[in-house]
């Protein structure tokens, strides 16, 4: 009996983890801290560039 057991335990187990992988995750992908501030200074720089070109009067 215990060997019967212990196998089903270890298939539904194996079961349990396939279909854990396969479920899609609402978590958003990790960004490091580097690369957060990376595309702040780019999106900063981005702006700046864009205040200056409006900035300058058209004629």
């Amino acid at each position: 009996m215990n060997r019967k057991k212990k196998i089903n335990q270890v298939l539904k187990a194996k079961v349990k983890k396939m279909n854990a992988k396969q479920q899609k995750s609402n978590k958003p992908k990790y960004i490091s801290k580097a690369e957060r501030a990376a595309m702040a200074a780019k999106e900063a720089q981005a702006v700046h560039s864009s205040d200056d070109e409006s900035a300058k009067p058209t004629e």
